[in-house]
């Protein structure tokens, strides 16, 4: 067993953001110190979780409880490898997000900035406790509080159409959370008479049986909606009427990443693996899975709205990561934890140069996009740069989490789900190859852009550049993801 350390630091670098929302809202008539604010505390909340790296690294892990409600049953924090990945993901990722903030929400002159960023901090506060939430119940509260935090952000725009968005993403998240996922965690809670905390073997097993371990599997994969598996992923489309930051956050910092970190959590901390492994269970979450990636992928392809193509690209890649970790062997496990980071680099360059593209055009259909590699050249060789990495293709992270998790595949004979995954990236590179192709190499008379360099905002462009070199980067040097989620795979196959 890996040693502990009792430290405040997680518990802070959780909560940082949400202190940061009273100078926001205090300087919210002076934009640019109201946005220095949300630099300062992004860059605290950072290098807080880079100062544990070592540590866990190290194979210690960094433990604190915050309050014990009655016994057995606490809000307690614990950072591990795959809290830390998760962690390092989402912290690093404001950063950037911020920046391409301020020049999406002022290049668009959009109402209500304040509360925007502010909204922002909180869902980001939320994001990390969740990260290294050291229980079930602590994790379940934090994933409650990312559900209500960001509802603000999908309705920012007040109309209609935000208001029914709006509407059924509360609706699908918070119906699942409570429909589901409460009555498993109290079943949980009374039959293993245990504080539900995370253990590398999980903590369930002798205390349930095969019967009761499918019901309690299944309520918790489908109740953690945020991942959005099939059916219970229409939220996730809808919630593209938000503001293309706030789709950034949803779809490669915060939401869905939390919503397959919980599934992992699941697995690896309550269930365990042998455990899982034992009764059989991983092949029925595969198969559902495989039928998600392969439906959104098609629906993806159908697409003309950009934003609402690359929504479905999410729900397929999210899918992606569940069906490694229900491989229940170290290499889809390892290829399931690398693919939350490889794919929040490459989705966020994306959904950026949508927004950029909708700043400097107006334009949000793919239809409408033939010639535009000309106007905005830096934007379209940034989004081909993250479609290499979501398909999976050398010269981008996505490829390293991808050949772990067709390992995973081989390693246990499993021919149907490699087929699955090829397939998928076969229709990765059709829905999102011809965007670019067309960006930059169609017939004069069908370009529908004069030769003008026109980007978008500096701090977008310079946002989704550096994220396109990340992804680039993840390639050559995929560490410190690599030793994290290897690491953490040994422990969990191997407790």
């Amino acid at each position: 067993m890996p040693s502990s350390i009792t430290s405040f630091t997680p518990v802070l670098a959780s909560l940082v953001s949400l202190l940061a929302v009273l100078p926001i809202v205090l300087l919210g008539k002076k934009p640019n110190l109201r946005e220095g604010a949300t630099f300062v505390v992004a860059f605290i909340k950072f290098g807080l979780v880079v100062s544990m790296l070592p540590t866990i690294l190290a194979g210690s892990t960094i433990e604190y409880t915050v309050w014990e409600i009655v016994p057995d049953l606490s809000i307690a924090f614990r950072v591990d490898g795959l809290g830390m990945l998760f962690g390092l993901v989402a912290s690093s990722l404001w950063i950037v997000t911020s920046l391409y903030s301020i020049g999406y929400m002022r290049g668009l002159k959009e109402h209500s900035q304040t509360r925007f960023f502010s909204f922002f901090a909180i869902s980001l506060s939320a994001t990390i406790g969740v990260a290294f939430a050291a229980n079930l119940f602590t994790l379940y509260l934090f994933y409650e509080m990312l559900s209500l935090a960001t509802y603000p952000l999908v309705t920012h725009h007040q109309d209609k159409e935000a208001r029914t968005g709006g509407r059924t993403y509360l609706t699908y998240l918070l119906s699942t959370s409570i429909g589901f996922v409460l009555p498993a965690l109290i079943f949980v809670y009374v039959k293993s008479g245990s504080s539900m905390e995370f253990s590398s073997g999980g903590f369930l097993s002798g205390h349930i049986t095969a019967t009761e371990a499918l019901v309690l599997l299944l309520l918790f994969t489908f109740g953690f909606a945020k991942s959005g598996l099939m059916p219970f992923h229409s939220w996730l489309p809808g919630a593209m009427v938000a503001p293309t930051p706030v789709s950034a956050l949803l779809h490669a910092v915060a939401v869905v990443k939390v919503g397959v970190f919980c599934i992992l959590r699941i697995f690896t901390g309550v269930f365990g693996i042998d455990f899982l492994n034992e009764l059989d269970l991983g092949e029925i979450v595969t198969w559902i899975a495989a039928f998600t990636i392969l439906a959104s992928s098609l629906i993806a392809l159908t697409q003309d709205n950009l934003k609402r193509r690359l929504a479905f690209s999410t729900v397929g890649q999210l899918s992606y990561i569940i069906l490694g970790v229900a491989l229940l062997n170290s290499q889809g496990l390892t290829g399931s934890m690398m693919h939350i980071g490889m794919h929040a680099f490459g989705k966020i360059t994306l959904f950026f140069c949508a927004g950029a593209i909708f700043q400097a055009t107006g334009k949000k259909y793919i239809s409408e996009m033939v010639g535009i590699g000309k106007r905005m050249p830096i934007t379209m060789i940034a989004f081909f740069i993250g479609s290499m990495s979501v398909i999976g293709l050398p010269f981008a992270g996505g490829f390293w989490s991808k050949f772990y998790l067709l390992w995973g595949t081989v390693s246990d004979g499993q021919h149907a789900m490699l087929i699955v995954l090829l397939i998928s990236s076969f229709l990765n590179a059709a829905y999102f190859f011809p965007i670019t192709f067309k960006a930059f190499f169609c017939k004069p008379e069908e370009s529908l852009f004069e030769n003008k360099v026109d980007e978008a905002h500096p701090c977008s462009v310079i946002a989704l550049s550096v994220t396109a070199l990340v992804t680039v980067a993840l390639f050559i040097y995929p560490e410190p993801f690599f030793s994290l989620a290897q690491a953490a795979a040994a422990l969990y196959t191997n407790p």
